[in-house]
């Protein structure tokens, strides 16, 4: 199992950045798939971003295509999730989650681990 703790999260107002942080433990981090999720105050946890294990290869929903950019450090086991241009509707809880295979692919992850989430929100 893996242990994921998010940071970075805070108050920001409309065309501000944040950038967030998960820095995993556990298991062999750079085998694993990983993404970023989001949770808007009254609707259903969503997919924002996810990378391959050598980041290679990264995934966007629509929403924030062109504004946000997910990375990995490999050495630091560690994701990252670089917001720009941030709007209202972006606020959320933001989490960090594991796939729950490895090499699996950055379009259909399933995660096995999640961490505890950190609210980003954007005042208009």
């Amino acid at each position: 199992q893996v242990q994921l703790v998010e940071s970075g999260g805070g108050l920001v107002q409309a065309g501000g950045s944040l950038r967030l942080s998960c820095a995993a433990s556990g298991r062999t981090f750079s085998s694993y798939t990983m993404g970023w999720f989001r949770q808007p105050p009254g609707k259903e946890r969503e997919i924002v971003a996810t990378i391959t294990w050598g980041g290679g290869t990264t995934y966007y929903s629509n929403s924030v295509k062109g504004r946000f950019t997910i990375s990995r450090d490999n050495a630091k086991n560690t994701v990252y999730l670089q917001m720009n241009n941030l709007k209202p509707e972006d606020t959320a809880v933001y989490y960090c989650a594991a796939d729950s295979r490895q090499y699996g692919s950055p379009y259909s992850l399933s995660a096995g681990s999640w961490g505890q989430g950190t609210q980003v929100t954007v005042s208009s």
